[in-house]
């Protein structure tokens, strides 16, 4: 089934700035929010819409990639993108509305579906990974070592001591919410607030764990393969779920952000999906036509040189580039010629071109077939 847009769905246009975005998204959850319209499907699916729509374009690297690619750059592991449930979502309603409407209910008038504890979440962490043009080319699977908090082996990340020392919050009853009826202009409803006896994680620590200090997270190291995909370029991020910071006491942990740099080539230059690479010729190979070698990402590749190829010329080799992100092609390569003019000449050797000086075949005579730089370069990059 084809997904819409996450810009038409929210009503704005794709240059919204993130306030337009979030008033937009404020007018649409309140006017389908489940509570106001327990028996109706539709609104239901249109809340869970808006939100889905929200939580991409309110962050910005998953809206640069959702701007770039579609709903295709939001798939799979290197998007970070995930389902979201009832409860991610009215945690979300919360932030956007603030604690007098934070803790909406449930379905069927707000009953204790509503009501949840706080998850911790950790942070992020941001890497840097050099890739050669080989690489990009068929993608990689790389092994790196990431330094960062891991969650504490000794009291398996429950901040308490052997992991048992706490026990429910007397305030909240282990729910990790406090709620209360408020009267708002949408008319009475039941709200929700973050207990304040164990700040929302509906237990108390009687004992701490010595190791973590209660944290529940260490620092610590790991080993992480990242499946980098064929055709990245500089400057692309991706997303690695779950591989960030743990968080503490038992929370879903943050994510790794990849962003990939390219390594420079001893003879290829990428632009886009097409590699350029610049071949010099003798005189005599260009007057009198040869036969060379070029390099490739996949190896040598013979070319034929023409007789009479003037400097500038570029030659296509077909599907010799990068492929696209999306599989759905491979550039070429480009093949500047650049006839090398010798510096310095011996005495017999400045004889014969002195000799061929007056000569009418080595006067200029540019034909239309001799076209500029910028002519040429017109045509090859069309």
């Amino acid at each position: 089934m084809t997904k819409k847009d996450y810009y038409e769905i929210l009503g704005v246009s794709r240059n919204a700035e993130a306030d337009e975005i979030k008033k937009a998204y404020r007018k649409m959850a309140i006017k389908f929010h489940p509570d106001k319209n327990p028996d109706n499907k539709d609104a239901e699916d249109k809340f869970k819409e808006a939100a889905e729509a929200y939580e991409v374009l309110s962050d910005p690297d998953k809206r640069a990639r959702y701007d770039r690619y579609g709903h295709d750059g939001l798939r799979g592991g290197a998007s970070g993108f995930h389902e979201m449930n009832m409860d991610d979502i009215f945690s979300q309603f919360g932030d956007i509305f603030g604690s007098a409407f934070g803790g909406f209910g449930g379905f069927s008038g707000g009953g204790q579906g509503g009501r949840r504890r706080a998850v911790n979440k950790g942070s992020n962490l941001r890497v840097k990974v050099k890739l050669t043009l080989e690489d990009i080319l068929s993608g990689v699977e790389k092994k790196i070592k990431v330094t960062k908090y891991i969650s504490c082996t000794s009291c398996n990340g429950t901040g308490a001591k052997n992991g048992s020392a706490f026990h429910s919050c007397s305030t909240c009853h282990g729910t990790g919410q406090v709620t209360r009826i408020t009267n708002t202009f949408l008319g009475q409803m039941q709200t929700a607030s973050t207990c304040p006896t164990c700040s929302g994680e509906g237990q108390v620590i009687t004992d701490k764990c010595t190791t973590c200090f209660g944290n529940g997270v260490i620092k610590g190291e790991e080993v992480i393969s990242l499946n980098i995909p064929a055709g990245v370029s500089e400057g692309m991020q991706l997303s690695v779920s779950g591989k960030g910071n743990a968080a503490a006491r038992g929370g879903i942990n943050g994510d790794l952000i990849v962003a990939i740099e390219e390594e420079k080539h001893a003879s290829l230059q990428r632009d886009g999906e097409n590699l350029i690479y610049e071949l010099f010729l003798s005189f005599p190979e260009a007057a009198l036509g040869s036969s060379v070698e070029v390099p490739t990402l996949e190896g040598k590749a013979k070319i034929k040189i023409e007789a009479g190829t003037q400097s500038g010329k570029i030659l296509r080799l077909k599907n010799k580039g990068l492929p696209t992100i999306n599989r759905y092609g491979r550039g070429d390569l480009l093949v500047s010629i650049s006839v090398w003019v010798p510096r310095s000449l011996s005495k017999n050797e400045k004889e014969m071109l002195e000799g061929l000086l007056h000569s009418e075949n080595f006067k200029p005579n540019p034909s239309s077939k001799d076209r500029g730089f910028f002519d040429r370069m017109k045509e090859y990059f069309q």
